[in-house]
């Protein structure tokens, strides 16, 4: 089973961010959170942190986890496990550089977009306000600790 991790961002406005798949990606066009799967020896979280840099630019501040689903999807062999997580990142550096666009939307908005089948569930319980990612992050949030350009972050992991 591979393991993906993926970020549900939202801001004080309470506007979510979401990224429209490429047209040249599987599942072409569709909407998800910004994520990807953890690599080998690495922990969900530092996967997150990863994936955020190489997606969007963006730097992870605080995270906490909101939802699992495992789903597999049509002509696929492999099963994914993914775990989401309420994140904050340092907005001011966000720079999409996977996706075909992104947006901020309200909560209840999310129902427009077409989204990926393993979303649905947790897309439904932002829309209807039975999961709000900021008061999660208030009360449970695990800060992280952003390296510096050119740090070595390799020790101990």
């Amino acid at each position: 089973m591979r393991i993906v991790v993926a970020a549900v961002i939202e801001r004080a406005d309470r506007r979510i961010l979401i990224g429209q798949r490429r047209h040249d990606d599987t599942s072409p066009l569709k909407w998800e959170f910004p994520g990807g799967k953890v690599e080998p020896g690495e922990s969900a979280e530092q996967a997150l942190a990863r994936e955020l840099k190489e997606e969007l630019a963006a730097t992870l501040l605080k995270s906490a986890p909101i939802g699992r689903v495992v789903h597999q999807y049509a002509g696929t062999s492999e099963e994914l496990e993914i775990l989401f997580y309420a994140a904050q990142i340092r907005e001011s550096e966000l720079a999409p550089r996977a996706f075909e666009q992104v947006v901020w939307v309200l909560p209840k908005e999310l129902g427009q977009y077409d989204f990926l089948a393993a979303n649905a569930q947790l897309v439904a319980n932002l829309a209807t306000g039975r999961i709000k990612p900021v008061e999660i992050l208030e009360s449970h949030g695990t800060e992280t600790h952003p390296t510096t350009p050119g740090q070595n972050t390799d020790s101990g992991r």
